[in-house]
């Protein structure tokens, strides 16, 4: 229920003028054609609106999905990117089902910030065609294919069409600067299209003849035996869709005090508006960061105001295809040049190359990894290395120190005990996680210890113990067992103990009855081994062995 429907409505007709030249101009750098980004803006933002997580979201045709589309037209054709929009809407549905949308939060800043940087190069790139009124280059590299557009240009120029996309990229740049609340996007592109209908600039080539209303649904486009091949793109279309989605949810959220959303019906809006989309001859959507963000400014506070974006559209779709049809396409190319370099937040990058160097070289793979190879496969290399780092950070946290085990030695004893005591025990503190990363740093510290008869290894302080931490304990226990070194441990917690059971090396130290509770019962225990090996004098009464807990 909209709490201010007045607000909504006006909020939705601002979004709707800011997203017509954006969905005309994704619909044609896609390959499928501004009616394609039309239909993809009407109907996957009318049941992203309904169906979705966020109550302030708006989804349609966006940069980062017409990137990952273009390799796939030259690929498969259009019928095979509206059968990979068909099978990415269930992949959202499964991914939403198995309430994978809590994954989000592990994707790191510097990864999303990296992957909006390429984004941004690449979506500028792919504009030069029309910004310099070319035919577009043969090529599947948006760089190549951008080379080839300003080589064409130089051979034979066109001025007009640079022109118009300067202009209206600059008014809508020096425009938001001064009147942020003003859709300078439309209010350039009508006047670029009046110059160009006005003074008959021949030069500059309008979109062309659009429908008068969306076309009946249809899945003529199906190819059954193209699935398969169509696998691969259908889970890099679903994989993008989800990430941007969430992303822009969450940016959504951080915009108000009173707005959260629910990442899994999220991933189920988006996989339903992915599923009809293509029915209708539309592109596969995501949510919108951009129009999300002035839907939030404009004061939507409900799903009213996406859906009034999309029933706007629809209007114009009806009504005003004839005057659209008119937009020359380096019009639309200035909208998206100027789009692409307001993505790109240069305090936010300059941040993150500050933070640390581990960030810095995450940003700066993932843009690279975005512009040379493909979206998706640069996120994953981005979260590899992301993730490899952290591990690495992690890791170099832990530690192995030698502790004073006096302080934990019951009873009074003399100086001449205590030497004789530190001559023969060694004890050690586990500090931070033993796992996979590091652990068999640990084996070799231990392996060194000698001319002494026990170690004790003081464990309550490790945080963390995975098989690989396990099997080097068990490791380092059997070579200083095999040197006549006895081993006493101290401080297991539960969570560790499946971990070393696991492994039997729990039953290691059990069986021999040196697993203690306590570093006192530890130390204890190693006495009485000293005392019953002759090493130390017995004391009387004889010092009882503590038995380890079973």
């Amino acid at each position: 229920m909209a709490r201010a429907p007045r607000r909504d409505l006006l909020a939705g007709l601002t979004v709707a003028i800011v997203a017509l030249p954006l969905a005309l101009g994704f619909g044609v750098s896609s390959g499928l054609g501004a009616e394609a980004g039309l239909a993809t803006a009407v109907v996957a933002g009318t049941l992203a609106a309904l169906f979705g997580g966020s109550n302030l979201q708006v989804s349609g045709p966006t940069g980062a999905m017409t990137v990952v589309l273009v390799p796939i037209v030259a690929e498969y054709g259009p019928g095979g990117v509206l059968t990979v929009g068909l099978m990415a809407g269930v992949l959202l549905i499964t991914l939403a089902l198995l309430r994978a949308g809590q994954y989000m939060r592990y994707v790191p800043a510097p990864v999303v910030e990296g992957f909006t940087l390429g984004i941004a190069c690449v979506i500028g790139l792919q504009q030069m065609p029309s910004a310099l009124g070319v035919a577009k280059p043969d090529g599947e590299r948006v760089v190549v294919v951008a080379w080839r557009a300003v080589a064409e240009f130089f051979a034979e120029p066109n001025w007009t069409a640079v022109g118009l996309s300067a202009g209206v990229a600059a008014v809508m740049l020096l425009g938001a600067r001064r009147r942020p609340a003003v859709p300078f996007s439309i209010v350039a592109v009508v006047a670029a299209t009046l110059a160009a209908q006005v003074f008959r600039l021949d030069a500059a080539v309008p979109i062309g003849d659009l429908p008068s209303g969306l076309p009946a649904p249809s899945l003529a486009f199906l190819d059954p035996s193209a699935l398969g091949p169509l696998i691969a793109p259908a889970v890099a279309v679903a994989a993008l869709a989800a990430l941007e989605s969430l992303l822009s949810a969450t940016v959504a959220d951080g915009m108000t005090v009173s707005q959260k959303h629910d990442p899994d019906r999220e991933l189920f809006g988006q996989g339903i508006a992915n599923l009809a989309a293509p029915l209708f001859g539309g592109v596969p959507a995501t949510a919108a960061i951009a129009r999300t963000a002035v839907n939030v400014r404009t004061g939507a506070s409900s799903r009213l105001a996406a859906l009034t974006h999309a029933a706007v559209l629809a209007v114009i779709v009806f009504a005003a295809a004839p005057l659209v049809s008119k937009i020359p396409l380096a019009a639309l190319a200035g909208v998206l040049l100027a789009t692409a370099i307001r993505m790109v937040e240069v305090g936010s990058l300059r941040a993150m190359a500050k933070a640390t160097r581990s960030d810095a070289v995450v940003l700066v793979l993932t843009a690279v990894a975005t512009l040379a190879l493909d979206l998706v496969y640069a996120v994953i290399i981005g979260l590899v290395v992301a993730h490899a780092l952290a591990l690495r950070a992690v890791a170099a946290q832990a530690g192995l120190d030698q502790v004073d085990f006096r302080p934990d030695l019951a009873g009074e004893h003399s100086a001449e005990e205590h030497a004789l005591l530190a001559e023969h025990i060694v004890a050690y503190r586990i500090d931070g996680p033993l796992f996979f990363a590091d652990a068999h740093r640990f084996l070799l510290v231990l392996s060194e210890v000698s001319d002494v008869r026990v170690v004790i290894l003081r464990m309550s302080r490790v945080t963390t113990m995975d098989a690989t931490g396990a099997l080097v304990l068990k490791d380092a226990v059997e070579k200083l067992h095999r040197r006549g070194i006895a081993v006493m441990t101290s401080g297991i917690r539960p969570t560790q103990r499946q971990a070393l059971d696991s492994v039997g090396a729990l039953e290691l130290l059990q069986h021999e009855g040196r697993e203690y509770s306590t570093t006192p019962e530890a130390i204890a225990g190693a006495r009485a081994y000293l005392e019953q090996a002759g090493l130390l004098p017995v004391r009387h009464p004889p010092h009882p062995v503590p038995k380890a807990p079973r």
